[in-house]
């Protein structure tokens, strides 16, 4: 008989809604809005299985009476597979697509659909007015000679299993597609926002800086017109679509890796903190560069020096962590410096205690050369400058002035006009000549000559503290710091580009992040104006909060525990390792086990829970027990003592015979180990043993007796480990009777199981 699920067979007529309907629901890839009557429809058209116990008599799937009383009806017992897959057919140019579900949410009779799947079925957007009146009941006749009016446009959608993908071929429509990490780009798009590819469909896969790329899906494997990407591996293969695109695409990437031309932007790379570098930019391009590591304990200062008066160049710093992944741009950034050039330089000074260097990986730096809109497209000459990291000297940030220590003499004076110190004797001639000569602006209390360039195109901002001598600098300033700026992510607007990078640094919902539970560069969603009380509280962002809802197992308990609530999880196991008990070991100085067992999972007196036994009054293992045992009545312990000595008198006299043993106290053991042979005879080996049998009620006090190789050589193990002083002993004797002696295991069980030292 065959187990497998029949197929669920439905379809149905859906009017298709504007997407001014749907952008609430924020549809992105192949996901479409159903209403509620389709779920109950596809409910009643699934295989049904009876319930467990029904006979053939009590159980009828068509009965809505049969299972009364407050008990289940049969749609509870309805399979629906698992995704929903669907095909949907455009019928008036006879498109087809396939697309997943998002929710049953839409107004009874129509469909919502993402944008991908509206350009897949070739319907226009701009000509879909809602649909009113327009449903199952009212149909659209679709076999007139004249046009379907958008506002009957309707779609057939039919419920459609595809197998799970195993490979797709992906041809890119355009030349010059180089991104860093396809792999990451194409994990994130098609796990957030598809279920399915379909064949001959433009695949647009959003790049790191907002730019889109578009693919042909060319081919499948299962071979057919769609494939299941949900919880299946797919090998990707990315290929040119003719050899003029190859071409062209290998010219790009050839032309991007061989920069720093004369003509060209310099390369960039890695900084090193000793040691200045030199580059160049064209007007409207970015250098970057990566520092790798700095002195995390003092104040760090990103240089950009040798800079002419007119020179337009912005420096932009990011530290790169889990939550900061884009490089740095006039757009995105932490730190940047818009500001005119100061004697020829440009600094950002970050302090150690800076939050943002928390977890920092690196340090990205970006020297951008600011071109005006309407100079895009004027001929562009490099400008040179200078880049260097640096830690910055003493307790204050930023450099000195020249006259912050400079001492003046009772026979110097300050011109009132140009502030300079002049000997007092002269005074009248310097003011005399200042005043005919220079002009002090009243504002900023900078000196020009009377009549000069630099003074005529001096100007100052209305609505802040900035000021400049060209007009190329008051042009910028407008532009960047009250210009109107809309965030590509969300609704935030602003005038100033600073808000702007601050804002998609911080809260844009469109910021990528590493997901610390899907290890994937994505989007940190939520709502940057009313972020929840979740969000707040947990410190993850809105993604990370919904991604780590997903279940996985412990490695040392094997409880199921959310991701995000793992951390929370194996701190409480820390406590109860801080909090646990030494394991008693066996008195037996040769012997690597304890008294009670150890478990799998680090439970300590695992045996006596198994019914091992509670031990002996002895201190020694249920093994090395075993020879001195005898079923037999002995209250004062006599005959147990009798036993000891006999066994203590065999070692000596005779010895185990037994290759591996290195037993002080035995002869086969005194010659493994190169020692003097002891107590050949019982008259020689009786005053031996006396003191050993003397201590047999301590505790405390070691016991001498051989035992195999196995346990000879964990109990070895066991004291090399433990002379590191990382662990006691008895926990150390533990792991090696858990792991059987292997040393990586060992460590491992320690580190998840024993309180260290």
């Amino acid at each position: 008989m065959d187990d497998e699920p029949a197929p669920l067979r439905w379809s149905g007529s859906f009017a298709v809604l504007p997407p001014s309907a749907t952008s609430s629901k924020n549809l992105r890839g192949d996901k479409i809005l159903l209403p509620q009557s389709a779920l109950e429809q596809l409910l009643a058209a699934s295989p049904t299985q009876p319930p467990s116990g029904a006979t053939f008599t009590s159980y009828d799937p068509f009965n809505p009476y049969a299972f009364a009383n407050g008990r289940a009806t049969y749609r509870d017992q309805a399979q629906l597979p698992n995704p929903l897959m669907f095909r949907l057919v455009n019928p008036t140019n006879d498109n087809a697509v396939y697309a997943g579900i998002r929710e049953f949410s839409a107004p009874e009779g129509s469909i919502g659909l993402s944008s991908f799947l509206l350009e897949a079925l070739g319907i226009d957007a701009h000509t879909l007015p809602a649909p009113n009146g327009v449903g199952e009941d009212n149909p659209v006749d679709l076999t007139s000679d004249g046009d379907v009016p958008a506002a009957a446009l309707q779609l057939t959608v039919h419920a459609r299993q595809l197998p799970k993908g195993t490979y797709v071929r992906l041809r890119p429509l355009e030349a010059g597609y180089n991104p860093d990490d396809w792999k990451s780009l194409l994990e994130r798009q098609l796990r957030e926002s598809f279920t399915t590819l379909t064949r001959d469909a433009v695949l647009s896969v959003k790049g790191v800086q907002g730019e889109t790329f578009n693919f042909l899906v060319d081919k499948l494997a299962p071979e057919g017109d769609g494939i299941c990407v949900v919880d299946t591996d797919i090998e990707v293969d990315i290929e040119a679509l003719n050899e003029e695109q190859a071409r062209e695409t290998l010219r790009q990437i050839m032309e991007k890796a061989q920069p720093g031309t004369a003509h060209g932007s310099s390369k960039g790379g890695e900084l090193d903190i000793w040691k200045d570098v030199e580059g160049q930019v064209i007007p409207g391009e970015y250098v970057d560069y990566t520092l790798p590591s700095w002195n995390r304990s003092q104040p760090l200062e990103i240089v950009l020096s040798d800079l002419a008066d007119d020179a337009s160049l912005d420096l932009f710093v990011s530290p790169r962590s889990a939550k900061q992944r884009v490089l740095p741009r006039d757009t995105a950034h932490v730190f940047g410096n818009f500001n005119p050039a100061q004697h020829g330089s440009k600094t950002i000074s970050i302090a150690p205690s800076n939050v943002e260097l928390e977890e920092a990986e690196s340090i990205l730096i970006s020297v951008h050369a600011y071109v005006r809109p309407v100079e895009s497209s004027a001929p562009r000459t490099p400008i040179p400058f200078k880049l260097r990291a640096r830690a910055a000297i003493g307790p204050e940030l930023g450099p000195a002035t020249a006259n912050d220590d400079v001492r003046h003499s009772a026979e110097e004076d300050q011109c009132k006009n140009c502030f300079q110190w002049v000997p007092k004797r002269t005074m009248m001639l310097h003011e005399n000549f200042c005043r005919r000569n220079n002009i002090v602006c009243t504002k900023c209390g900078t000196v020009f000559k009377t009549g000069s360039a630099e003074w005529e195109s001096h100007w100052h901002c209305d609505l802040d503290d900035a000021h400049g001598n060209t007009s190329e600098s008051k042009a910028k300033h407008d532009d960047v710091f009250h210009g109107n700026r809309q965030c590509p992510s969300c609704d935030f607007s602003t005038n100033s580009l600073p808000d702007l990078a601050r804002h998609q640094t911080s809260v844009c919902p469109g910021k990528l992040i590493l997901c610390r539970f899907c290890h994937l560069e994505v989007t940190q969603e939520g709502d940057p104006f009313n972020p929840s009380p979740e969000v707040v509280l947990s410190g993850m962002t809105a993604h990370e909060l919904a991604d780590g809802a997903r279940t996985t197992e412990c490695h040392l308990c094997d409880k199921i525990i959310r991701m995000r609530d793992m951390e929370l999880h194996l701190k409480h196991h820390e406590l109860d390792k801080a909090n646990r008990a030494k394991p008693q070991i066996c008195r037996n100085i040769n012997c690597g086990r304890t008294l009670h067992g150890v478990g799998p999972k680090g439970q300590v007196g695992a045996g006596t829970a198994q019914g091992q036994g509670p031990g002996n009054e002895l201190g020694l293992c249920s093994i090395c027990f075993g020879p001195l045992y005898v079923s037999m009545y002995d209250p004062e312990g006599k005959a147990l003592r009798r036993r000891i000595e006999r066994r203590y008198l065999g070692q000596l006299m005779t010895g185990c015979g037994k290759s591996h043993c290195r037993n002080e106290w035995c002869k086969t053991g005194r010659a493994t180990l190169g020692l003097e042979a002891k107590g050949a005879s019982a008259q020689a080996a009786l005053p031996m043993v006396k003191p050993l049998l003397a201590v047999i009620p301590d505790l405390e006090q070691p016991m001498y007796f051989c035992v195999d190789a196995a346990n000879q050589t964990r109990r070895k193990v066991a004291e090399m480990m433990a002379a590191e002083k990382a662990w006691d002993l008895e926990w150390c004797v533990a792991a090696a009777e858990a792991e059987k002696g292997n040393t990586d295991r060992m460590r491992d069980w320690l580190q998840a199981w024993a309180p260290r030292r």
